[in-house]
This record gives C-alpha cells, sequence and structure tokens, in this order.
C-alpha cells in the first residue's frame, strides 16, 4: 500500500512552519553556543495528517557536524515548539522532530560522479 499524498492543509501549515523556524535560525537568540554559531537551513517540513507532529528537515550551511547539530536540536525542540506555536495558529503546538537532510549531499555526490574521468571516458565512447 503507497501511503497518502498531503493534505493542501498539511503542506500549507508544513510551510508556515518552515517559514517560523527559518526566521527564528536566521535571528540566532540561543542560549545553546551549538545552535547560537549554526547557520542552518529548514529544506522541509513534513506535518501529520492531525498537524500535532511535524517532521523537519535541515541541513547546515558551510557543512560540518550534523549529528551535534541534531542532538542541540533536539534539546531546543520544547523552546522552538513555543516560538513556532506563538506564530502560527494551530489547535495544537505541535511537536518537532528535526532529521537531516541529505538530499545537498546526494546531489553533489551524483554531479562528481557525472564529472569524473571515468564516466567522462564512457559517455565519449557512446557518442561514437
Amino acid at each position: 500500500m503507497t501511503p497518502k499524498a498531503p493534505s493542501q492543509r498539511q503542506l500549507r501549515v508544513g510551510e508556515e512552519v518552515r517559514h517560523a523556524l527559518a526566521a527564528l535560525f536566521e535571528r540566532g537568540d540561543f542560549r545553546d553556543p551549538e545552535l547560537a554559531s549554526a547557520r542552518i537551513t529548514v529544506t522541509e517540513v513534513r506535518a501529520s495528517p492531525d498537524l500535532r507532529h511535524m517532521t523537519v528537515f535541515v541541513t547546515r550551511l558551510g557543512g560540518g557536524d550534523i549529528a551535534a547539530l541534531l542532538t542541540a536540536l533536539k534539546r531546543a525542540s520544547p523552546f522552538l515548539r513555543a516560538r513556532v506555536a506563538a506564530v502560527v495558529r494551530l489547535k495544537f503546538a505541535p511537536d518537532l522532530v528535526f532529521r537531516a537532510d541529505t538530499a545537498i549531499d546526494q546531489a553533489a555526490r551524483i554531479d562528481a560522479l557525472l564529472h569524473s574521468p571515468t564516466v567522462a571516458r564512457d559517455l565519449d565512447h557512446h557518442d561514437e
């Protein structure tokens, strides 16, 4: 059975939460030194059908230890949840679960493979 596609409401609320978190990370008002010094990008927020749980996909600009960042975000989750609840009007403040977004890393790996000498050689032979 394939999972059901998200509703328009899930997509809209997820996008509102993404914007709220991005604004918080841009300001950088955190006591935690790991978060205060980090440049975090929120790439996507997926909302559960009841809008009580949000999975937040993040990446660290400029690279770095994503595991340490995820640990710090988990510690700050109650604070972030309260801030999001103040900005995004929902019946319940959503639980926030942070995950690393690996799409950028995968795209870079594929790009490197496509530009590798071996693949370029194979492409040159294919054109003949």
